[in-house]
């Protein structure tokens, strides 16, 4: 049997949480098309016939000197030391920048234990051999495979690659498990995804959700969520709250919706905005929140 942890890597919407998704068979990281939805390391497992891979999510590798930008960045840096193989994904829809540049320095060091998966072939225009190149360069024997996360395509290649790389190893979870996330995460991730629709500028990353209270009530068939988003200004809770209370009725609703699939039982929740200036400035909090 095989096992490994496998840091998966890339800049901002290369597609990292949908390959996630589909990898493990789940909803494992809420996706988005805001850049760095990530926050955490997402855990999702895949088991195969080889053994079992342990996917390590992280947020998207990003240029930035803001405090919380720079605790993503320290994130994603130490999981590429703590894992023993290395998925760094490229969007090739978008041609090198300095933040892939960057990352490729970093990941120098890890090439006898990195794939690259080429993402979103399927989308046009597309960079592929510029980014062919640019690995071609910055690596001695890169090993590419073209893929689409969204469709599936190249997958199976992919993932033949990382079991060959693979150390042998027990798994580390039982083979029901797809991730190891608590209630409260998975909640507060699905609660921020339908938050963060359709908003525009800084409102999606100036929220953040915390789970106050879990109660399992009814004989154990529906689990009871109190919890909080908070933002950074009043005009931000207007946003988020709707004219009426119209948009967090429907974040709530469709919130639901999607935890009472995930989850055995139905989830009802009780969300309330709040303001919190400043809170990416907090540095006691930030810990909390990134990790």
């Amino acid at each position: 049997m095989k096992a490994a942890f496998v840091a998966l890597v890339g800049r901002p919407s290369s597609g990292k949480s949908t390959l996630l998704n589909r990898v493990c068979g789940g909803k494992v990281s809420i996706v988005s098309p805001v850049p760095q939805t990530t926050r955490n390391r997402i855990r999702g497992i895949h088991n195969g016939p080889p053994g079992q891979l342990v996917f390590v999510d992280t947020p998207g590798f990003h240029s930035s000197e803001r405090k919380m930008n720079l605790r993503l960045r320290e994130l994603a840096i130490s999981t590429l030391r703590e894992s023993e193989l290395v998925l760094y994904l490229v969007d090739v829809t978008r041609p090198p920048g300095e933040e892939e540049r960057a990352l490729i320095s970093s990941l120098r060091q890890t090439e006898d234990r990195l794939v690259v998966g080429l993402n979103k072939i399927d989308v046009q225009p597309n960079h592929r051999a510029l980014a062919e190149k640019e690995l071609a360069a910055a690596f001695r024997a890169p090993r590419l495979f073209p893929l689409s996360a969204r469709s599936g395509e190249g997958l199976e290649a992919l993932l033949a690659a990382l079991w060959q790389l693979a150390p042998e190893g027990d798994p580390m979870y039982p083979p029901e498990y797809y991730t190891d996330q608590t209630p409260e995460f998975r909640i507060a991730e699905i609660v921020r995804e339908k938050a963060m629709r359709d908003l525009r500028e800084e409102v999606p990353h100036a929220l953040y959700v915390h789970i106050e209270d879990l109660e399992m009530r009814h004989e154990n068939t529906e689990l009871w969520a109190r919890g909080f988003i908070f933002v950074e200004r009043d005009s931000q809770k207007g946003i988020l709250v709707g004219r009426g209370g119209e948009r967090i009725r429907a974040t709530v609703r469709d919130a639901e919706a999607e935890l009472g699939e995930l989850f055995p039982y139905a989830v009802k929740l009780d969300l309330r905005v709040k303001v919190r200036p400043k809170w990416r400035h907090d540095e006691a909090l930030l810990s909390r929140l990134i990790r």
